[in-house]
């Protein structure tokens, strides 16, 4: 083991500090007494040391995905209870966690009354994207519109725009809940435009397709949006009975009980 203060390991740490590796920094001493105590290579040492900066600077990169992904608060699937929901096939839900249909720039669709877990699965999938090394952005749909629209009176849309068609999975949370003007249709129909067949949009909504056309007013943009929505996408239907509601029961009678 190396002393406190031995030179060796002053230059080492400070080589570490200008290259920017906190985890080789951080680990080199007792790595290297592991080394020397399972007499391991040299080659071993410097895989171990490598390894251990690859795996730190991957969790670093999850945690700013996580952070930019805005998410209002955590959801993971693994915490679903699809016991009390069982419209929801664990199945289909597995597979979205890889980041191929996201690669592949298909939409997914969650429909169901409120409290039936549109937002839990929209979260946790868009968590589980974010955990592959993809870029995911959770909105609400009026915030978003909202957001189009002051860039628009700023004269910013094109950016704005832009770097929404960047993103790999743009998450939307209550879609449909609120009726929009013809100009904030139009607003959110250029997004949806910008990122068709490139980048991944899922779109949690407590209205059937039936009923989009109150949402946008107007049929043929509403036509027009839920083409780009629906074409190749994964469509899963949580039902009409309350998860919330449901759980709120359970608590009330365990109480009285």
């Amino acid at each position: 083991m190396s002393l406190p203060g031995d030179p060796e390991d002053m230059l080492i740490d400070e080589a570490c500090r200008e290259l920017r590796l906190p985890a080789f920094r951080e680990r080199f001493i007792d790595l290297a007494a592991t080394a020397r105590r399972e007499q391991a290579t040299y080659k071993q040492f410097l895989l171990d040391m490598l390894q251990a900066e690859q795996a730190d600077r991957d969790l670093r990169r999850q945690q700013r995905l996580l952070r930019l992904a805005r998410f209002p608060r955590p959801k993971r699937l693994e915490d679903f209870d699809f016991a009390k929901n069982p419209n929801v096939t664990p199945e289909v839900v597995a597979d979205l966690k890889s980041p191929t249909w996201v690669r592949e720039g298909r939409p997914l669709v969650l429909i169901g009354d409120s409290g039936t877990g549109k937002s839990h699965l929209l979260i946790g999938i868009g968590t589980a994207i974010a955990e592959t090394g993809l870029s995911v952005r959770y909105t609400t749909t009026s915030a978003l519109v909202n957001e189009l629209a002051e860039a628009d009176a700023n004269r910013r849309l094109s950016s704005v725009i832009a770097r929404y068609s960047k993103i790999d999975l743009l998450c939307l949370d209550e879609f449909g809940y609120l009726n929009l003007d013809r100009k904030g249709a139009k607003l959110l129909f250029q997004i949806f435009t910008e990122r068709e067949e490139r980048k991944a949009t899922a779109v949690a909504t407590n209205s059937p397709f039936t009923e989009w056309d109150k949402t946008f007013g107007d049929a043929r943009l509403c036509a027009a949006i839920a083409d780009r929505i629906t074409f190749r996408c994964t469509l899963i239907q949580t039902g009409t009975e309350s998860y919330r509601y449901q759980a709120t029961q359970e608590s009330l009678f365990t109480a009285q009980s």
